[in-house]
């Protein structure tokens, strides 16, 4: 199993508690991205550059996903094409995607685009907050205790 990160929109300390758990666990962990992103020395950690453009890091994903990765992500359309190849995906906020849940979050998530492009403010995410960090992190020792 390797840890795969979409890492262009990955929050800091994100990164911070995968880093932590790859040098802890002896998990593979790239982070994909196309801009730079400093990684710290390790032999379990690695970060590909890949170039500008829509969906080029995501597509770089799920070409090299094999079944049982897990996927950090929290861009419901990748997550849904995980699931699809057979590989696990977490959001930074310890959400689960799942078979069972994906279809319904993709569902809201083109709901939510078309209210934005018919100019209706709906607002953004909330900010990532101490719950939300000490979730992902729960849920990222509860997937890798599981699948080690």
């Amino acid at each position: 199993m390797k840890i795969w990160v979409d890492a262009d929109a990955c929050p800091v300390v994100i990164k911070e508690i995968l880093f932590k758990a790859s040098g802890r666990t002896k998990v593979e962990m790239t982070l994909v991205a196309n801009h730079t992103i400093r990684i710290p020395p390790s032999p379990y950690i690695t970060f590909l550059q890949v170039t500008q453009g829509f969906d080029v890091a995501d597509n770089e994903i799920v070409q090299r996903l094999e079944a049982g990765d897990l996927v950090i992500t929290g861009d419901i359309p990748l997550a849904a094409e995980v699931i699809e190849k057979g590989g696990h995906a977490l959001n930074p906020r310890g959400e689960m995607y799942t078979t069972d849940n994906i279809k319904a979050r993709l569902t809201m998530r083109d709901f939510m685009e078309t209210m934005r492009s018919s100019g209706i403010q709906t607002g953004g995410p909330a900010v990532l907050n101490q719950t939300d960090r000490k979730n992902f992190a729960n849920s990222l020792d509860r997937f890798l205790t599981k699948h080690l």
